[in-house]
C-alpha cells in the first residue's frame, strides 16, 4: 500500500464522541456466521469480481483508493478485520459492502465527490456495515446452513447493490432482484453505519462536515423520481432525519478544523475523466475548468490534459503540460510517472530504461511504475532483469497476480512450459480462482523436462491447492 499525502490540521480539534449508543454485539455475530466463514464468502466475491469486466484494471487509482480504504479500516473497532477495496467501471454514484469485508467503490462516486473527505466519509460508511457485521447477520437469517448457497445470495446482492438496474451479466442471477429486497440494509443499520463511519473518518484525520455535505448534495439532485435517484441513495436510503442526525452528530463532537486537501484525489478524478469521451473533448474540458476554477486544482487540470494528449498521441503537447506540472506543482508519484511515460515514448530501449530507474529510485514502492518497467523489461526480452525486478519488489507485494503474469508471459516467450503455467497457477490462486490454480499446476507437473527442484515445487503446491479446493467443497 502506497503511502498517502499526510494530512496537515491547521487548528487543533477535540476528539470525537459520535459512536455513542452502538450495540454490543457481543458473541452473537460469531454465532450467525463465523469470521472464517465470511472470508470463504469474501474469496467467492472476489474471485467473481477478478473474473469480470467490471473492475478497474487501473494500478494508480487502485492503490490509491486502497490506500485511503487501509488508512480508514486501521482506525476502525476491528483490528482485525481484513478488507479488500476495489474499483467498479460504472457510472453511477454508488458504493457496496460485502461480508469479508469486502467493498466497491464505483468510478462514478469519485467522480462525484468534491474532495477526499467525501469519499472518506462514504468508505467510513461501508466500513461501518463491516465491522458492525450487518450483512453478516443478515445473510444468517435466512436460515441457510450452506456457507456456499450464502455466497450465491452475497454475489447476487453484489450485483444489485453495483448496478441496481442491471438484470444480465457475469455477476447477476435470476434472484439479484428479489434477494436485494430479502436483505436490504435496515434503516437501523444505515444509522450505525453513518455513526461508526463518522468515528472513524474523524479518528483518520478528515472532515467529518463532508458527510452530511455528500449526503445532502446527493439528496439535492435527486427530488424526483426514484428512477433518477443515485444507486447509494436507492441502495442506502437517505431521510431527512438521518441526514439531521449526522449532521447534529457532526456539529455536536467536534471543533472546527481544517483539513488541508490532497492533491492526489484530484489527480485521481483527472485521470477518471481523461478517458471519458474523445481525448479533445477531454483537453476542453480541462481547459474550461482552468478559465473557470481561477486555478482551484490547477495542476490537476493539467495533468488531464497532459493523459488526454497520450490519448491521442500528441507527445509535444504532453511533454509541455508534463513541464509545467514539474515547474508549478508539488512533486508526487503520479507526475512523476507520467512524465516518465513522455519520455519514454518512441525512445530507445536502454534511454526508456534509465527513465524508469531514475522515477523508481524516488517512488521504489510505486506499482505503477514498477508495472511500467516490467512490461518495458518484458518487451525488450530482458528476462533476467524481469526477474531481478520481480523478486525485489515481491518482498513488498506478495500476493500481487500481476508480477506472476508477468512471469508466466516471460516464461511462454521462452518456451519454459513448466514454469509457464506454474507461474499462471500462483496468479489464479491470487486472484481466488482455486480451479484454475489447480488445473494449471496439474498441467506443470505433465511437461517433461524441468529439473528434480523445479518439478518438487509444483508437485507440493499442486497438493496444497488440491486440499484448499476439497476444503472448499465440503463447505
Amino acid at each position: 500500500m502506497k503511502a498517502l499525502y499526510p494530512i496537515i490540521f491547521l487548528l487543533c480539534s477535540v476528539p470525537f464522541a459520535l459512536a455513542d449508543g452502538l450495540p454490543e454485539l457481543g458473541d452473537y455475530s460469531a454465532t450467525v456466521m463465523s469470521p472464517l466463514d465470511e472470508q470463504r464468502i469474501a474469496d467467492e466475491i472476489m474471485r467473481d469480481v477478478y473474473a469480470s469486466n467490471q473492475v478497474l484494471e487501473d494500478p494508480e487509482i487502485n492503490d490509491y483508493i486502497d490506500g485511503l480504504g487501509h488508512k480508514l479500516a486501521e482506525n476502525s473497532s476491528d483490528k482485525y478485520q481484513q478488507f479488500n477495496f476495489f474499483v467498479v467501471k460504472d457510472n453511477s454514484i454508488n458504493a457496496f459492502a460485502m461480508p469479508g469485508g469486502v467493498i466497491g467503490v464505483h468510478t462514478g462516486l469519485l467522480l462525484a465527490a468534491k474532495n477526499e473527505s467525501e469519499v472518506a466519509g462514504v468508505l467510513g460508511h461501508e466500513i461501518g456495515h463491516v465491522v458492525q457485521r450487518h450483512l453478516a447477520r443478515m445473510l444468517a437469517k435466512q436460515k441457510n446452513d450452506s456457507v456456499i448457497s450464502m455466497a450465491t445470495m452475497a454475489l447476487a446482492l453484489l450485483a444489485a447493490r453495483s448496478n441496481p438496474q442491471l438484470t444480465s451479466g457475469a455477476l447477476v442471477t435470476s434472484g439479484a432482484s428479489a434477494i436485494q429486497k430479502q436483505i436490504d440494509y435496515t434503516r437501523e443499520h444505515e444509522r450505525e453505519a453513518d455513526r461508526v463511519g463518522l468515528q472513524i473518518m474523524a479518528d483518520a484525520g478528515f472532515d467529518a462536515h463532508a458527510m452530511p455535505a455528500f449526503f445532502e448534495t446527493l439528496q439535492k439532485g435527486t427530488r424526483f423520481s426514484e428512477g433518477s435517484a443515485p444507486a447509494f441513495l436507492r441502495t442506502h436510503p437517505l431521510t431527512v432525519e438521518r441526514i439531521a442526525d449526522v449532521r447534529n452528530r457532526v456539529e455536536q463532537g467536534s471543533s472546527f478544523r481544517m483539513v488541508q486537501e490532497n492533491p492526489e484525489f484530484q489527480f485521481v478524478k483527472a485521470k477518471l475523466l481523461s478517458n471519458i469521451g474523445t481525448a479533445d473533448s477531454a483537453i476542453n474540458l480541462f481547459r474550461i475548468n482552468l478559465e473557470e476554477n481561477n486555478r482551484t486544482n490547477e495542476a490537476a487540470q493539467h495533468y488531464g490534459i497532459a493523459l488526454a494528449m497520450l490519448r491521442k498521441n500528441d507527445l509535444p503537447g504532453a511533454a509541455e503540460e508534463v513541464a509545467w506540472l514539474r515547474k508549478n506543482a508539488v512533486a508526487n508519484a503520479m507526475i512523476e510517472t507520467l512524465a516518465t511515460r513522455v519520455a519514454v515514448t518512441g525512445k530507445s530501449p536502454a534511454v526508456a530504461e534509465q527513465q524508469y530507474l531514475d522515477a523508481l529510485r524516488h517512488y521504489p514502492e510505486y506499482r505503477a511504475l514498477i508495472y511500467a518497467y516490467a512490461d518495458h523489461l518484458l518487451a525488450s526480452r530482458q528476462g533476467g532483469k524481469l526477474l531481478q525486478l520481480i523478486a525485489d519488489k515481491q518482498s513488498r507485494f506478495p500476493d500481487d497476480p500481476y508480477f506472476y503474469e508477468l512471469k508466466a508471459r516471460l516464461y511462454s516467450m521462452q518456451g519454459n512450459t513448466l514454469l509457464m503455467h506454474q507461474a499462471q497457477g500462483e496468479a489464479y490462486a491470487r486472484r481466488y480462482n482455486l480451479r484454475g490454480a489447480v488445473e494449471q499446476m496439474d498441467l506443470a507437473t505433465k511437461v517433461k523436462g524441468g529439473d528434480f527442484y523445479e518439478r518438487s515445487i509444483v508437485e507440493a503446491r499442486l497438493k496444497q491447492l488440491r486440499q484448499q479446493l476439497d476444503d472448499k467443497k465440503r463447505d
